[in-house]
């Protein structure tokens, strides 16, 4: 990057004022954070208000339907009981009966039943005589509908709108006794006038649709019949006993409508309330809201524009600073003092700057930003460590049938196929708490426990190992994605993993120009020793018997043959790992590993002891 030697010629040139910017962004800020919460409160009590009518329409239904079928419940069970009296009493006891059922039961007009052969009317004279209606209106009124009184002699109840014959609100109730019919016509009038209470409003209806209860009587004089409407062949089809829709009337008015059927004769109940009344107080808040978002902008563009000025030297010199940065210069004093925010940013740059040059002194990234925050000291310290290496197996063939297959364009392919590779085993390090120490070629190292930790060695110990599972997939997954088995860009890749635990040396190392955080002793040396260990063993994981010791709870492991480790006076114990403990998919045994790698299992007996220089043997033999 060419550096810009008159930087300040840059931040002179100036076309907006930094209080016409704050302005404009404020206004912005301003209109959508506060149209935005007018909008959302308005859409947010529109909700309440909704669930509000839904739930008190729904409840205003039961409850309407509750009362309903009370009414008719009642009735049918005042004149059975009145038919039993008299059947038992005999005849001459039925104008007594008849008195006191009409006494207890005042909305009760009249009575029709069969005695024998004889069809009798039993009339509430009272009932009558105090709505000035003619009692012969009853005898006609069943005789009118014999046929109702035969269907109810077969078993069927049927409830009827009385009120076009009497020009009162009255209902019919046709119901089964004893083998023969009878017929009751009784009073809505309470029914009318709780249906009709508050901004809800009911209705009965029977199974034809004629309205039996409305709170307007001129509905129920002219015989109103509702079968027609798409609500009520709705609540025929359905086999619900109760459901609330939005519906809509002949006029087009949306309506919350609810129902309920009752037991008795297929009556329904229908609760409604006019859907745009609900909503009547939000056009009144809504403008409110809007007066308030005028008045908050006024008064903040005026205290932006009084504060601009206070801002924008400070924030030149800090273009400036940022200017030399970008040319390189990492370290940068900011003379911006002051203890609100412009102060608090000037002393964030300085630290920023400082940081920037440590960042370029490491690798890994949140090393950087721990040694920033000071939580990386220089120097060593001891720490309880799990160590881990991984290697591609056949990598140098491999990069040769690279070269062969693609020539030149050999280094861009390779370079591409291992870091698709790479950045899956380093998810799975970072996703268990680990700290990639470095690459080296296709060779991975991390560690756990070093530069944080999960809180003891044995759940460091556990991550990686876990780590190393999620590998053993991910790396089952690239394998399965492969579409040619052939494919010399795409190459089928095995690894093997070598894990040990112990005290090691973690801190930084390196020069003032580089440095990097890395660890070193012994327990580093042997995870290196356990990893080339894998390819003759036929295995893809393995763990010293340090890392085993602390994880051999939680996962299944097969012990492996001792091997004298050059350095090492005795066999050192090394374990396979097989699985998760109790997982339900994946290997259980070490030779469905084989199979899930490709690995071929090997025989140890022909095992060349002299391989990777002699650093080992098998069984627990000298090296030779």
């Amino acid at each position: 990057m060419k550096k810009d030697n008159h930087p300040h010629q840059a931040i002179d040139k100036i076309k907006f004022s930094i209080g016409a910017k704050l302005i404009t962004i404020i206004t912005i800020i301003v209109l959508v954070s506060l149209g935005s919460i007018t909008v959302l409160v308005s859409w947010l009590v529109r909700e309440d208000l909704k669930i509000s009518a839904e739930e008190n329409n729904f409840e205003a239904n039961r409850r309407s339907a509750s009362e309903a079928e009370d009414v008719l419940e009642n009735m049918r069970a005042g004149a059975r009981m009145l038919m039993q009296t008299i059947h038992l009493a005999g005849r001459g006891s039925e104008a007594e009966a008849a008195q006191y059922f009409f006494e207890q039961n005042p909305l009760a007009s009249a009575l029709v039943f069969q005695q024998g052969n004889t069809e009798r009317v039993l009339v509430n004279r009272a009932f009558f005589s105090s709505r000035n209606i003619e009692p012969a209106l009853a005898d006609t009124y069943f005789a009118q509908n014999r046929t109702a009184l035969t269907l109810a002699a077969s078993g069927e109840t049927h409830v009827l709108n009385a009120a076009p014959h009497f020009s009162r609100p009255l209902i019919a109730m046709f119901f089964p006794w004893r083998g023969t019919g009878t017929g009751i016509l009784f009073s809505p009038e309470k029914l009318n006038a709780n249906y009709g209470f508050g901004i809800n409003r009911s209705y009965l209806i029977n199974d034809r649709g004629d309205i039996l209860a409305h709170p307007d009587f001129a509905l129920l004089e002219e015989g109103k019949n509702v079968s027609g409407d798409n609500f009520i062949q709705l609540l025929k089809e359905v086999p619900d006993r109760s459901r609330q829709m939005i519906t809509h009337d002949n006029d087009g008015v949306r309506h919350y409508s609810a129902f309920t059927k009752l037991n008795i004769g297929g009556c329904a109940v229908i609760t409604g309330i006019e859907y745009d009344k609900v909503f009547e107080g939000i056009a009144a808040t809504t403008q409110r809201n809007i007066y308030l978002t005028a008045g908050v902008l006024f008064i903040s563009i005026m205290f932006i524009w009084i504060f601009s000025k206070k801002i924008s030297i400070p924030l030149k010199a800090l273009a400036a600073a940022a200017r030399n940065i970008e040319s390189g210069e990492f370290e940068q004093e900011v003379l911006v003092k002051g203890r609100d925010e412009i102060g608090v940013l000037g002393s964030s740059f300085d630290r920023m700057s400082r940081a920037l040059h440590i960042f370029g002194r490491f690798t890994n990234r949140e090393l950087a930003v721990k040694a920033m925050r000071g939580e990386i000291k220089p120097g060593g310290l001891p720490k309880h460590a799990t160590i881990f290496f991984s290697d591609i197996r056949g990598f140098t063939a491999k990069s040769e049938n690279f070269t062969k297959a693609f020539g030149d364009e050999a280094s861009d392919k390779i370079v591409f196929w291992l870091n698709n590779y790479l950045g899956k085993m380093v998810e799975c390090v970072e996703k268990t708490g680990g700290v990639v120490d470095k690459f080296i070629g296709d060779a991975v190292m991390a560690h756990w426990g070093t530069a944080y930790s999960s809180g003891n060695p044995a759940k460091d110990a556990f991550n990686c190992v876990m780590a190393a599972l999620m590998m053993r997939l991910e790396v089952y997954k690239l394998n399965s994605r492969r579409k040619d088995p052939n494919d010399p860009g795409n190459p089928v890749i095995q690894i093997g993993c070598g894990i040990n635990t112990g005290i090691v040396t973690a801190g930084q190392i390196g020069s003032d120009l580089r440095m990097e955080y890395t660890v070193i002793g012994d327990p580093v040396n042997l995870a290196s020793r356990v990893e080339s260990l894998n390819k003759p063993l036929g295995t893809d994981i393995l763990i010293g018997e340090d890392t085993w010791k602390l994880v051999r709870k939680h996962f299944i492991t097969e012990e492996m043959p001792p091997v004298t480790v050059k350095g090492k006076s005795k066999p050192v114990r090394i374990f396979a790992v097989i699985n998760l403990a109790g997982a339900k998919s994946g290997p259980k045994t070490l030779e469905e590993v084989r199979i899930m790698t490709g690995t071929p299992a090997p025989d140890i007996s022909k095992v060349d002891l002299n391989e990777e220089e002699k650093k080992y043997n098998i069984g627990g033999k000298n090296s030779k």
